[in-house]
């Protein structure tokens, strides 16, 4: 049985291949499937109805400037997302009560 983490490390590459593999080259995400991404799995956490939002996370993201996001960028967002959690004490709809 995997542990926690272990199951973790399994969602995020399965979501990120759920959507890489919508168009174009199956192991980076195109502007349009990081939009689908973050709508569909960040929408709630994002909150913002900015229409730059995506462009704005794909320049931070692309730091070879190649117009995708591939699988470590996409972790360092997650990485990123998952530190202003934390350190924000939102403990993210219940993560870590009772820790």
């Amino acid at each position: 049985m995997a542990s926690q983490l272990e199951s973790a490390m399994e969602s995020l590459i399965r979501v990120f291949h759920n959507y890489s593999c919508q168009e174009g080259d199956k192991y980076k995400l195109s502007n349009v499937e990081l939009k689908s991404l973050l709508q569909n799995e960040l929408g709630d956490f994002l909150g913002s109805k900015d229409p730059l939002l995506v462009e704005k996370i794909m320049n931070d993201l692309d730091k070879d400037h190649d117009g995708e996001v591939d699988f470590k960028e996409f972790v360092i967002l997650v990485a990123t997302l998952t530190v202003a959690c934390n350190d924000s004490n939102m403990l993210c709809r219940g993560i870590g009560e009772g820790m």
